[in-house]
């Protein structure tokens, strides 16, 4: 199937890099923000370098969106690694108790050397690292139990640095996502745009949304066909844009002479695999 590359580097990615690096001097720990559907692919490669080997906990976000049993997979491949994971979800308050937990889990040797210092209660500092739209204001906000960062359901809302002072005595410095200027696993390039870490603006969303039912087809065939009321038989060897325009079909999505309106189908498509409507799904599984 033939397929545009995707990237997407906007300027300000650029900066954040260079500030990643200024302010890592004064951070105790790094939260890496992972969507949980997808944590190959939303892990920026860069991040090791920029971090300076910080400690860090992996979160995977979204996590309610997700196969839970992948999940708790990617979980012990993390935690194998030396970067130990939690899921979470922040719109529903998951795993927010587990996360702090793990967090002065981590730092227990770094409050003690301060507590030996006469440094007993000063505030550490954590980084929220990861890429656009993956979750990291709405989980500085639950965090800090309030509305502290900005929050939209669409990537490159927050543009600058802002420490956010939480009630666990962790202040935590808001980062805007960081992408990396070049994908060089097509796959990685789809995963993100399937997901909405890059702007569906510069895509086509109807090649997109072809993409989409084709993985879908390839990692959850019975909630796809489930959900579309579409016959396996009639499916399994469908090529790709016909499996697309299938579905356009099913829904009743057709224009005059009876084509289907794959711009309506895209959206639909889309709107619901990120909505979660299709079912709970992931697209990777840990490469163990």
């Amino acid at each position: 199937m033939a397929v545009n590359p995707i990237q997407w580097f906007p300027g300000h990615m650029a900066k954040t890099r260079r500030v990643m690096k200024e302010c890592m001097p004064q951070v105790d720990i790094v939260l890496e923000v992972l969507d949980a559907r997808i944590p190959y692919s939303s892990k920026n490669p860069e991040t090791e370098a920029l971090t300076e080997q910080k400690p860090r906990i992996t979160v995977l976000s979204k996590s309610t969106l997700a196969d839970p049993d992948i999940t708790r997979a990617w979980i012990r491949y993390f935690d194998g690694i030396g970067a130990p994971a939690v899921a979470i979800d922040s719109v529903g308050n998951l795993g927010m108790n587990t996360l702090s937990d793990k967090i002065r889990e981590v730092l227990t040797a770094k409050t003690a050397r301060y507590i030996e210092k006469g440094m007993e209660g000063r505030r550490l500092k954590a980084m929220i690292v990861g890429i656009p739209n993956v979750g990291k204001s709405s989980l500085i906000n639950r965090l800090a139990g309030a509305k502290k960062a900005k929050v939209e359901d669409r990537p490159g809302v927050t543009l600058e640095k802002q420490w956010v002072p939480t009630s666990i005595g962790l202040d935590l410095l808001d980062m805007p996502g960081v992408l990396w200027p070049k994908f060089e696993d097509e796959t990685v390039g789809q995963n993100l745009a399937l997901t909405g870490a890059i702007r569906d603006g510069i895509l086509d969303t109807e090649e997109l949304a072809m993409i989409l039912c084709d993985r879908l087809r390839s990692v959850c065939a019975e909630l796809f066909y489930q959900r579309y009321k579409l016959s396996p038989a009639l499916c399994d060897d469908l090529p790709p844009y016909e499996l697309f325009e299938a579905v356009g079909r099913k829904r009743g999505f057709l224009v005059s002479g009876g084509e289907v309106n794959t711009e309506r189908t895209a959206t639909m498509l889309l709107d619901e695999f990120r909505g979660g409507v299709i079912g709970k799904i992931s697209l990777e599984k840990p490469r163990f």
